[in-house]
């Protein structure tokens, strides 16, 4: 057993899941109703149906469940103590009792979370059903091959042979994903594993450099065992906060070693779709050669949520004679030394460069445009992640925990943590208010990462800066502030001058639905709709991991851990689609 054995916790849920298997296969609504709490939620990734969404409410719920488990000829409902000992625990401030289960679909091998209220008759307050990746894999040949060891030593060698499967002189990608960052590689590694034969572009010169080519101080914000690549985690050497170089490098041997196919140097130039053929006519140019046309059946945009830097309209900047960089194009503090800089933005990019040109001994002042979350990274930030850290199940059990707390439980708990980290932080808050930062704590006081989910930003992990600012080691302005732009900086409205040498536009990035018109036509981009942000009807993200209007046109994006998760269900759902077009063809 993985965990401590809670015998009256593994008893009733041992009971639940039997009453639940019983009820699904007889069809029973009465008797599966009764099973469920009236404030009941239920998060199903194609567990059930080839779709990822949430249902909320016991008719809402039993409807869809009774629906989907007779399609997908569920059945054969279990707990699985083997991967987490049914235990007790609180989730959003509410006991429950948790347990994992397995069961089997003509979809293949699944897997869910119950949450169970505990009484007499426990009901569930939230439920999970996934697909099980890994136990359809095992059960297929291309991972059960017999090994053979005899040789032909008159074959090409293994670096030629991979020379040739990656020019695609003689054949097509199945997949063609934009993008190579972490996003792009974790997809391609599921997709391959299920057999698909996948090709990766990105524009830069080299695997990684969407990480390396950035800002010096960079690292990332939450700990090592959050993420972690599927296959392939990080050695346990590493440090909590990972530098932007080391994974840069890291996501370099990881492609070597799964040996996916990458492009470098190659630019999406656009695709439009043939219905007829249900493929994809993509147009790339590689180290600025002649175009090229790719016909994949599937396209996956793995830009992420941070591609396109999102540069405003800002009044009389033209009127500045400096340098303006957007934060994508800034590199190292010491270029700026002895210089003034204007940072516009107080997100976490626009924190970091602020105190990496202070450190390099620059004459910085911050530009707040609007209200901005602050949370000490450590150890307020990492609160909010507690799933994976300190000792407990492999990270495959705990992404199947994670993964399966709906959305209205996730805000709960996300704010009885803000109003913790609030507490902790409250200090440095006090002193950040006094110098005149305006505070926020995201929607409904929910914190950063619901932040993030809806709009990419909008925080700062506090790593030092904050402190600097307190301390009036870094000036603080508010845009409204600013009468306007002049040649060495800007005029405030009570007429004082700030002198600037630079001005880094710390303003984000726009969204994936921004790159869709321009690389599939507005129609496309009419049909797909909005990219990111939760959708009030699935109570999901829109349009990542899942089929959008668009046949063939999929997104991914977002953190290691999405990334690392949700790639899976996407492959998924492509494989469903491949079988059942050739299954279609075979009759």
């Amino acid at each position: 057993m993985l965990s401590k054995v809670d015998a009256p916790a593994e008893q009733q849920a041992r009971t639940w899941v039997a009453a639940f298997n019983q009820a699904l296969g007889g069809g029973d609504k009465t008797a599966l109703t009764s099973l469920f709490a009236a404030d009941c939620h239920w998060r199903n990734l194609c567990g059930l149906s080839w779709n990822i969404f949430t249902r909320s409410g016991r008719e809402a719920i039993c409807d869809t469940l009774l629906r989907d488990s007779r399609d997908a000829n569920a059945r054969d409902f279990s707990v699985a103590s083997d991967l987490l000992a049914p235990r007790r625990v609180t989730v959003a401030g509410q006991e429950v009792i948790e347990a994992i289960f397995r069961f089997v679909s003509d979809n293949g091998a699944g897997l869910g979370v119950m949450r169970l209220l505990p009484d007499d008759h426990p009901r569930a307050w939230t439920i999970s059903t996934l697909l099980d990746m890994d136990g359809i894999c095992a059960m297929r040949r291309h991972d059960n091959e017999p090994v053979s060891h005899a040789r032909d030593f008159a074959e090409a060698s293994w670096l030629d042979q991979r020379a040739r499967q990656l020019a695609y002189a003689d054949r097509e990608p199945d997949v063609l994903i934009v993008g190579g960052g972490h996003a792009g590689i974790s997809a391609a590694v599921e997709l391959k594993r299920l057999g698909f034969d996948v090709l990766i572009v990105d524009k830069e010169e080299r695997i990684g450099d969407n990480w390396r080519l950035r800002y010096n101080g960079l690292k990332l914000h939450n700990k090592t065992p959050v993420n972690h690549l599927r296959y392939m985690p990080f050695p346990v050497t590493w440090p909590d906060y990972i530098p932007k170089d080391k994974i840069a490098n890291w996501l370099e041997t990881y492609v070597e070693s799964m040996d996916l196919d990458f492009w470098t140097r190659t630019t999406f130039e656009g695709a439009t779709y043939d219905d007829a053929t249900a493929t994809w006519q993509a147009t790339v140019r590689r180290d600025g050669q002649a175009p090229r046309t790719l016909r994949p059946k599937h396209i996956v945009l793995a830009t992420s949520v941070s591609s396109v830097p999102n540069i405003p309209q800002i009044p009389t900047i033209e009127n500045f004679k400096g340098t303006v960089l957007h934060s994508s194009r800034f590199t190292k503090g010491a270029d700026w030394t002895g210089k003034s800089a204007l940072v516009l933005g107080t997100g976490t990019s626009a924190h970091d460069i602020a105190q990496e040109l202070q450190a390099h001994g620059a004459n910085v002042t911050m530009v707040q445009r609007s209200p901005t979350m602050v949370i000490n990274v450590d150890p307020s930030a990492q609160l909010y992640d507690k799933t994976y850290l300190g000792d407990g199940p492999p990270i495959e059990v705990r992404d199947t925990l994670n993964s399966s707390v709906p959305l209205a439980v996730m805000k709960l708990a996300h704010k009885i943590v803000t109003d913790e980290v609030r507490k902790l932080d409250a200090p440095l808050l006090r002193r950040l208010e006094k110098a005149g930062f305006r505070l926020e704590f995201g929607e409904g006081g929910t914190g950063w990462p619901l932040k993030f989910r809806q709009r990419g930003g909008g925080y700062y992990f506090n790593v030092g800066c904050s402190e600097l600012i307190a301390d009036g080691k870094i000036g603080l302005v508010q845009a409204a502030d600013i009468k306007h732009f002049v040649a060495g900086g800007v005029e405030m409205n009570d007429g004082t001058m700030r002198n600037a040498d630079l001005i880094v536009l710390a303003t984000g990035y726009k969204g994936q639905d921004h790159m869709v018109g321009t690389l599939f036509g507005d129609s496309v981009a009419e049909r797909v709709g909005r990219i990111w942000g939760f959708d009030d009807a699935t109570q999901e993200l829109r349009n990542m991991w899942v089929r959008t209007p668009q046949p063939g046109l999929w997104f991914t994006g977002g953190a290691f851990s999405q990334c690392r998760i949700y790639s899976r269900y996407m492959a998924l759902q492509i494989e469903a689609i491949e079988t059942k077009r050739l299954n279609k063809a075979a009759d």
